[in-house]
């Protein structure tokens, strides 16, 4: 029992003697704390007076600095106003002589001219005394005199204009067409270039029968994706190692069958390769499409049009009429209207103009229904091109009728470039067919007497008869012609049906 009672006590006096060195130790440590803290404010202090000492040296030497700068300054200004005060002093001086030069020159003009008065009233004199003289010796007056001049005058300008006009007419008529002739025949062998004949390829050659089954892909994933990115139908058939691709717009045709080489090439072919690829192929033609157009404008010296007009040129590129490329048939049109124009005196600018757009509106895709003249006149219209070139467009296939020169020589530079031998694909055989199947629809109507395909097909003129079909009745079977033409024929553009009906009363006397 005494021995746990001395444990107690010696554990409680080994717990109360460190308890005290514990708070003895932390006293001084706080103590020591405090001092560093006092060491460490007064160092602070120290160094922020360091600091703002130097900052006033800084600014002082800032204010100094900025102060010679200002004064500088203000000297030159002093020495600049000083010199342009003398400049004008020197000015006024200068003004001052010439001024004085001037109120002499007006003086001496003073003096001359009382005396041109002075010989002016002499003159007057002698010419009434000479009249006065005149009219003694002949009898006449002076207005009686000026009447007979004038009416001799008059009878031997009507006999010289009358011969001069006769003349005129007779070497015009013999030189006109002998003129017309030569410049169309020099315009054409200034032209160098060749319209090549492109015709947009709508097969696609493949290595190897399997490669078909890896265009389809599982479950047709592949095929459907690239129809879907390409906007092309893709036709797989029996023909060995061959795709046929089926579109309107010759661009997506020629996309699709760009990206199908590239994926045959590659050998990855899977719906996110083909997203790839078709993504990065129409890029390139994108940017093809831009650089055909500005090659064009280059070419011809056209260096001021806008990126929008340079991408619908360069459409045309892909667009082919007859087999002839209407990108390279543009171009020579232009060349073609600029040379006849150069020889006419006609506006070169606006022909070119013209003769460069005259069928963009084959390379538009529009909605609308009128034809490549009118659409491409009214995206013209919309891109900034003067009034004179966007009638020359609508006019080019008689549309409209033309006002101008410049419309006129247009259409010739056209028919020039796609008649020339060699320009256009379409055989003999079918033109033939095709203007035969025009006259064919029209005469198989009641009271048709006549029908005349004209303009290369494009217009159709009819002749009735006047006692057979009224105004009322022709109108109705222009539509019925119109309608039976576009069901049962295949043909470029818009053809124009024109119905005449005349009474003619003929009598003869005996």
């Amino acid at each position: 029992m005494l021995n746990m009672i001395l444990l107690v006590f010696s554990l409680a006096f080994t717990f109360f003697i460190g308890w005290i060195s514990r708070w003895f130790y932390a006293k001084a440590q706080a103590k020591s704390s405090e001092q560093q803290a006092l060491k460490n404010i007064a160092q602070i202090q120290k160094e922020a007076e360091n600091e703002r000492k130097e900052l006033l040296l800084d600014a002082q030497s800032q204010l100094v600095t900025e102060r010679k700068t200002q004064e500088k300054e203000l000297r030159d200004q002093r020495q600049e106003l000083q010199r342009l005060e003398s400049r004008l002093l020197s000015k006024e001086d200068n003004l001052d002589r010439k001024m004085q030069a001037t109120e002499k020159k007006l003086q001496s003009l003073s003096h001359k001219e009382k005396q041109l008065e002075e010989k002016e009233h002499a003159l007057e004199a002698l010419l009434t005394q000479q009249h006065q003289e005149l009219e003694r010796v002949a009898g006449l007056t002076i207005e009686e005199a000026k009447e007979q001049l004038i009416l001799a005058m008059e009878d031997e300008a009507r006999r010289d204009a009358r011969t001069l006009i006769g003349k005129i007419e007779q070497e015009t008529k013999e030189t006109a067409e002998k003129k017309a002739r030569d410049i169309l025949v020099t315009t054409i062998q200034r032209l160098s270039a060749e319209v090549t004949s492109d015709i947009t390829v709508t097969a696609v050659s493949l290595p190897n029968d399997e490669m078909k089954g890896r265009i389809i892909g599982r479950e047709g994933r592949n095929i459907r994706t690239l129809e879907t990115l390409t906007g092309v139908d893709i036709i797989i058939d029996d023909t060995p190692e061959v795709l046929v691709l089926s579109a309107y717009d010759p661009v997506r045709k020629a996309i699709a069958k760009a990206a199908i080489e590239r994926l045959v090439s590659d050998g990855r072919i899977h719906p996110t390769r083909i997203e790839e690829v078709v993504q990065k192929i129409t890029k390139e033609f994108n940017q093809l499409i831009f650089e055909e157009g500005d090659k064009a404008a280059f070419e011809l010296g056209l260096t001021n049009l806008s990126n929008e007009t340079l991408r619908v040129l360069g459409r045309l590129h892909f667009r082919s009429s007859y087999g002839q490329n209407v990108l390279a048939h543009s171009k020579e049109v232009s060349k073609i209207a600029g040379m006849i124009a150069a020889e006419v005196g006609a506006n070169r600018e606006v022909c070119k103009r013209a003769g460069l757009f005259h069928d963009v509106g084959k390379g538009v895709d529009t909605d609308g229904d009128g034809n490549h003249a009118e659409v491409g006149a009214e995206l013209m219209k919309k891109l900034g091109e003067k009034e004179a070139v966007v009638h020359a467009i609508m006019a080019h296939h008689n549309d409209v009728e033309p006002r101008t020169p410049e419309a006129i020589i247009i259409q010739v530079a056209d028919a020039i470039s796609a008649s020339r031998p060699g320009a256009r694909r379409e055989t003999l055989d079918g033109y033939i067919k095709r203007l035969e199947a025009l006259e064919k629809i029209a005469n198989s109507y009641q009271g048709v007497e006549r029908a005349f395909a004209v303009q290369a097909g494009r217009e159709l003129r009819i002749l009735v008869n006047h006692e057979d079909i009224s105004d009322e009745k022709m109108r109705v079977m222009g539509q019925k012609i119109a309608t039976q033409i576009e069901n049962e024929l295949k043909y470029p553009g818009r053809i124009r049906i024109t119905l005449m009906r005349e009474t003619r009363v003929i009598e003869y006397a005996k």
